[in-house]
């Protein structure tokens, strides 16, 4: 993909910022951990881009095709199930590898491509928000590349908008059924589908249970999908069997590849890592990246350059890693 040109973002995007950054929300350059500040996805009134969100909403729901698929995402998936009635905390282990293995096994049944699960920790749920439960269980749900290699969209194509849409009316879907099917096992679950944020912040809880590493673009990078999938959540307090974080060299290679910072138009990929809320991490932009966003229906390109999302790739990507790490 040729190099990004030099990207004007509208004024009427411009003007709905706040004073205060995106960037300072999300905690660039603080040196101390604290829970991630609810953001752009969350409802506005939680939010310091409250007005912004709304403004960016407007130019994504606007266009047909995408605000269509985009509703049955927002209205979510089954009704909620039954309620969950007492159980005792004393099972087995064996009792709980079964459940750990059925539970996986409806997910990826009922139309999840990744499942994962770990227990809660602080830094996945946003500042304000409280969950009970114990366990989180992580659905990914990959995108055709067919459908996404055109991005970003335009007036003209919005192919890949709607599948962005698209998929995140799969993920819902899928942990609307896993939070019914834990519910008539007795047990409390809350389902959380993307894109519009709630109490947990999705992306730390997917690295812990195994769904990759994080790529440069501030996307998970999975050896499998690489970057072309969405997430969703459910948490429980059934008790289930963790998974572990999944490194294999994407964080070496990111730190020499410049494909996603040369396509992103606004250039809001950053070439090094920065300090976020006390974590050295990759980061985008924020303030450079949403009004792109906006104008395209969501953008996604540097999903789809990816080297690792592209089909028949990843399997040669972890060989040559795994070469250099022998070396």
């Amino acid at each position: 993909m040729a190099k990004a040109k030099t990207y004007v973002p509208p004024e009427r995007i411009i003007s709905a910022f706040p004073e205060q950054s995106g960037n300072v929300t999300n905690g660039l350059d603080e040196s101390e951990y604290r829970r991630a500040s609810p953001f752009f996805w969350h409802p506005p009134e939680r939010q310091t881009h409250g007005d912004l969100q709304k403004v960016v909403l407007e130019y994504v729901m606007g266009e047909p095709q995408v605000g269509s698929e985009f509703m049955h995402s927002v209205k979510g998936g089954p009704e909620r199930g039954p309620e969950p009635v007492a159980q005792s905390n004393e099972i087995s282990s064996e009792t709980v590898e079964i459940r750990t293995k059925q539970i996986k096994a409806f997910a990826l049944e009922h139309d999840a491509d990744l499942v994962g699960i770990t227990t809660i920790k602080d830094n996945y749920i946003f500042d304000g928000y409280e969950v009970d439960h114990k366990y989180i269980v992580v659905i990914g749900v990959a995108h055709s590349y067919e459908e996404m290699k055109t991005a970003p969209a335009t007036d003209a194509n919005v192919s890949s908008a709607v599948e962005v849409a698209r998929q995140y009316n799969r993920g819902a879907r899928v942990v609307a059924h896993l939070r019914n099917h834990i519910r008539k096992l007795g047990f409390p679950a809350q389902d959380y589908p993307g894109p519009l944020a709630n109490a947990v912040n999705m992306v730390p809880a997917a690295l812990d249970c195994g769904f990759g590493e994080l790529g440069k673009h501030g996307s998970i990078i999975n050896r499998r999908l690489g970057s072309s999938f969405r997430l969703a959540v459910v948490t429980t307090d059934l008790p289930l069997d963790i998974d572990s974080p999944d490194e294999f060299g994407v964080d070496d290679m990111c730190k020499n590849c410049r494909i996603c910072e040369d396509v992103c138009p606004p250039g809001a990929i950053l070439p090094d890592k920065q300090t976020v809320r006390g974590v050295e991490k990759w980061y985008v932009d924020f303030d450079k990246c949403i009004p792109f966003f906006a104008e395209s229906f969501g953008c996604g390109v540097c999903v789809v350059a990816c080297p690792w999302s592209r089909p028949g790739i990843a399997d040669n990507l972890l060989y040559k890693l795994a070469r250099r790490k022998a070396d």
